[in-house]
């Protein structure tokens, strides 16, 4: 059956340690002389040995002492700490969020789950909008941090990860072979001029065959094999992936996912919420949703017998 340290007992263990009596340690601790007594005696009870000499004059530790010392002084940190973090004024608040919602996963959600884990009293308000939209909020001061994805990192930002382009289909799905190509984007996305112009280089037909103001509508249309469309790579919904085109479409350019911190956001718990936005991204270097070489020959070969 487990047992239980008295915490208190250990703390008046350490100030007789760390003070070479039980007079100056009950002093420290506001205590009487026998009330700490009384705890040293319990603790040498539960753990059934001696933990001080009491031999001489000034009360030295026994070596079962010495080597409790060290874990009741981690202990004692470690318990402090978590009244600290979790009482403590300080670590209270709301801090705005926003997030471009084609970049909120994979990353997003661990983020919030560590912040939260460290910060339980902080509100994070997550708001997910497109990236023009979020620049104009956070320039209102209606946001104290926003990621967004662009081609360049403007003054006062940080480029946490540049990825590249990829387009996007349901899986095994043939949208991505009619002519014209039929296209799925919502209508703020920085992302459709670009695909748009890199198309007609390549000479490639198009349509807008879906246009919505929801990203929800996007994903369920190309999910359907209804049309494609184009996202950073790593990032791509579970039900939708890669598509296998062989170069039989162009190859796209990449963007920057950067980072705004409001000058007014610099408090202990803002800097931990960007440190863990910083790795959640820095974890998508090198995440891919292409399909496993076997899947990709098997479906490039049909594709050219088609």
């Amino acid at each position: 059956m487990a047992r239980n340290l008295d915490m208190t007992a250990l703390r008046s263990f350490v100030a007789v340690a760390d003070s070479g009596g039980v007079t100056k340690a009950a002093g420290f601790l506001h205590l009487t002389q026998s009330a700490v007594s009384m705890q040293l005696k319990r603790l040498e009870e539960s753990l059934d040995t001696k933990l001080l000499d009491r031999s001489s004059r000034q009360i030295s530790l026994t070596a079962a002492g010495e080597q409790l010392l060290g874990y009741a002084r981690r202990m004692l940190e470690l318990n402090d700490e978590v009244f600290g973090r979790l009482t403590n004024d300080a670590f209270e608040g709301e801090i705005v969020l926003g997030v471009p919602h084609d970049i909120v996963y994979p990353a997003i959600p661990d983020v919030l789950k560590r912040f939260n884990a460290q910060y339980p009293r902080v509100k994070v308000q997550l708001l997910s909008s497109y990236t023009r939209k979020l620049r104009e909020l956070f320039g209102q001061g209606r946001c104290d941090i926003i990621v967004t994805t662009e081609d360049h990192c403007d003054a006062g930002g940080e480029t946490l990860i540049e990825l590249p382009l990829v387009w996007i289909g349901a899986p095994g799905g043939s949208a991505w072979k009619s002519r014209p190509l039929r296209l799925a984007y919502e209508q703020n996305c920085i992302f459709r001029v670009g695909v748009q112009e890199a198309l007609d280089k390549a000479g490639i037909p198009w349509e807008m065959a879906v246009e919505s103001e929801n990203s929800r509508t996007i994903e369920a249309s190309v999910s359907a094999d209804l049309a494609v469309t184009t996202v950073l790579e790593g990032v791509a919904a579970p039900y939708l992936e890669e598509i296998p085109h062989g170069c039989t479409l162009p190859d796209l350019t990449s963007k920057q996912v950067n980072i705004y911190v409001s000058d007014l956001a610099m408090g202990q718990a803002a800097q931990d919420l960007v440190g863990f936005i910083r790795d959640g991204y820095c974890c998508l270097r090198g995440v891919t949703t292409t399909f496993p070489v076997e899947r990709r020959l098997r479906k490039s070969s049909s594709a050219a017998l088609a």
